[in-house]
């Protein structure tokens, strides 16, 4: 079985990638944010695969699962003839995304960079799965409150933040990735904004040296209980009892959630202001 499985792949090699077509309804999607975005827009009864931590909404956690960061089961992909996968490269191997192209599948590459790209993928996803209207309610509605938490929170005073990505080893963000983006949304002062890359490895005397009146960390328990933020009381964050962990699906996903994530973190930092009085 497993041999004839081989030979069928590679005879299909010889294929090239599809345009995918509207109105597609068996779907497979190989990101979290994938199934967030077709659930907004009522296409989340038509996946038939997805890949490990879709959990969101409730009724992912019931779509089967066909592989994760470790790589993509090919022969179950071709057993499920799907008519539209949307890949991520932030996500899935590169082979992997290769391979699917050579099969001759018709793939979605949903990459959204920046904040405002979510109400993109939005449409782009609702003209493939023919549900213009619901996509285009859904991206409106974000833009519409994306833009009303830029202007709420443009005057306000900065803030000094370190965003606690992880503890072990210690890492941050920096400008240009998904969460500073969030950060600078809600007027925070980034104290690592400026180091290189995006999500920088950084050390604990770095961080002392910044002095962050605000520590936000992911939720994790990992996270959370690996560094004890209380051995350093000279931190401003740590003496002003301003550090908080928040929920790192509503940050580090790139779908319709975000807007909950971007306004959680602006709550927060209205707290730490008001505590400042």
């Amino acid at each position: 079985m497993l041999a004839g499985r081989a030979i069928a792949l590679d005879l299909a090699f010889d294929s090239k990638a599809k345009e995918p077509v509207s109105g597609a309804q068996r779907i497979i999607a190989l990101s979290p944010h994938a199934v967030e975005l077709l659930f907004a827009i009522g296409a989340g009864d038509r996946i038939v695969a997805t890949t490990d931590y879709a959990d969101y909404p409730e009724a992912a956690k019931q779509i089967p699962r066909i592989g994760g960061y470790y790589g993509i089961q090919l022969e179950r992909v071709l057993e499920l003839k799907p008519d539209l996968i949307v890949t991520w490269s932030g996500g899935n191997r590169a082979e992997d995304i290769s391979r699917l192209e050579e099969l001759g599948l018709p793939l979605f590459a949903s990459e959204p960079k920046a904040l405002a790209d979510v109400a993109d993928e939005l449409e782009a996803l609702g003209r493939l799965t023919a549900l213009e209207a619901k996509a285009t309610a859904q991206a409106t509605q974000y833009r519409d409150r994306l833009e009303q938490l830029r202007l709420d929170n443009k005057d306000k005073a900065k803030v000094k933040v370190f965003y606690q990505l992880w503890s072990e080893p210690l890492m941050t963000v920096a400008s240009g990735s998904w969460v500073a983006q969030i950060l600078e949304v809600c007027g925070a002062d980034n104290v690592f904004a400026n180091a290189k890359g995006e999500y920088p490895q950084v050390s604990l005397e770095a961080v002392l040296q910044t002095a962050p009146e605000v520590i936000i960390q992911t939720g994790d328990a990992g996270n959370v209980q690996l560094l004890d933020w209380s051995r350093w009381p000279e931190v401003p964050a740590v003496a002003r009892d301003r550090i908080y962990q928040l929920n790192a699906d509503l940050l580090h996903r790139a779908g319709p959630r975000t807007i909950d994530g971007i306004a959680q973190v602006c709550t927060t930092l209205d707290q730490a202001r008001s505590s400042a009085l």
